[in-house]
């Protein structure tokens, strides 16, 4: 495989696990609230927690996806297998 397919894949790759992740974490969120709250909450309340609950889920994932592709560049030349998403200027 070439450069150009190694990075194709990898961000197909990465756009799923990070759909995953951010469900996951949802999911999780979810549970906890259900747990904490038990049919306490008002309907207004349980939106806004909703949303902050999905961007929280962005930026856990975000995070996470962040932590795992510093521990894999630590071990691997990216350089090597992916091709530059963006060129440098000038």
């Amino acid at each position: 495989m070439n450069k150009k397919l190694n990075t194709v894949f990898f961000i197909i790759g990465a756009t799923v696990f990070n759909l995953i992740c951010i469900v996951l974490l949802m999911l999780i969120s979810l549970v906890l609230i259900s747990v904490i709250f038990k049919d306490n909450l008002s309907p207004a309340a349980l939106s806004i927690l909703l949303m902050v609950l999905f961007i929280g889920s962005i930026a856990g994932t975000f995070l996470i996806y962040r932590f795992i592709l510093n521990l894999v560049s630590r071990r691997l030349d990216l350089e090597k297998y992916f091709l530059p998403l963006f060129k440098k200027k000038r």
